[in-house]
């Protein structure tokens, strides 16, 4: 009993340990995005670091300058709820943003991965196949694509979804230039990527396929290494962006992201016309680019 218990205590220590760093970094890059007139301080003294000091920090949160400093070099316990809130206010973090500070202060056990998370249910697949006139396609955490509609390949190509850079869906807007070539919203689009894996990674930090991606990602793209180092963490279940086809040209879609049941992880993302005009191009895509009979698509 006790050969197994040392071990597991020894575990909980490391990830305890990590979440104390992630945190002290992440209270790191919020004040560093703040200046002082932003927060209603007066602005004293030359800085030689951007955004607020600690001390500042300290005092919008009402906590002691000392315990906020041992705070972020992760030599305290795990802060209590109304600290962390008096905390995100003083930060002025948005709601995905204070949501991600509790997930990575809390001292929980760490995120393991849903169950099966690669299976599609028949139902996501047959409501897929129900949607002939409307891209759409489903994603797990880690934006993985794991199935897709004929519509859907019709508007971002064949290669939609498939394995490598186009089987991701942020390795499709940061490593495939059609594909960024495509969105005139790149970087708002783009931005928004980087934040939803931040916070999928507080919730499953030891997935090993989300860490990967992370990683190739950071390898690879500079602008995804930039804004992964700013710490920026968004959630967005509904957008409108601007898409230019080659056989269309320019349409307006807005974007729906429908989270599934059952703890899989998975979400469906629909596009939908936002106009009369991007209706047209996405009924002339759907009959003109769609091979006859063929049903949605699983990776």
């Amino acid at each position: 009993m006790a050969n197994t218990a040392k071990p597991a205590a020894r575990t909980r220590a490391r990830t305890r340990t990590a979440e104390c760093a992630e945190l002290g970094v992440f209270l790191r890059a919020m004040r560093a995005r703040l200046q002082p007139e932003d927060v209603g301080l007066p602005r004293v003294g030359a800085r030689r670091t951007p955004g607020l000091r600690r001390q500042e920090v300290a005092q919008l949160a009402t906590v002691s300058i000392d315990w906020y400093i041992r705070l972020e070099q992760g030599r305290v316990g795990t802060p209590g709820i109304a600290v962390l809130d008096a905390l995100a206010q003083a930060l002025r973090l948005t709601p995905a943003e204070h949501q991600h500070l509790r997930m990575i202060a809390g001292g929980r056990a760490p995120g393991a991965a849903p169950e099966a998370a690669e299976q599609v249910s028949d139902s996501m697949r047959r409501l897929l196949d129900g949607m002939p006139l409307l891209p759409a396609y489903i994603v797990d955490f880690r934006l993985d694509i794991l199935a897709w509609n004929a519509a859907a390949a019709a508007l971002f190509g064949a290669d939609f979804g498939a394995p490598g850079d186009t089987g991701n869906m942020a390795g499709l807007l940061f490593l495939v230039p059609r594909i960024r070539r495509m969105q005139r919203d790149w970087e708002r689009v783009a931005r928004e990527t980087v934040g939803n894996l931040r916070a999928s990674l507080g919730r499953h930090p030891d997935d090993p396929r989300l860490r990967r991606v992370v990683g190739e990602l950071c390898g690879r793209s500079g602008e995804f290494a930039a804004w992964w180092d700013d710490y920026t963490v968004r959630e967005r279940g509904h957008g409108t962006k601007r898409i230019v086809h080659d056989a269309v040209g320019e349409l307006t879609v807005c974007y729906d992201a429908l989270v599934a049941g059952g703890g899989t992880g998975h979400s469906l993302i629909a596009v939908t016309p936002a106009d009369a005009a991007a209706d047209r191009a996405l009924r002339r895509l759907a009959a003109t680019h769609t091979p006859p009979g063929l049903r949605s698509i699983v990776a």
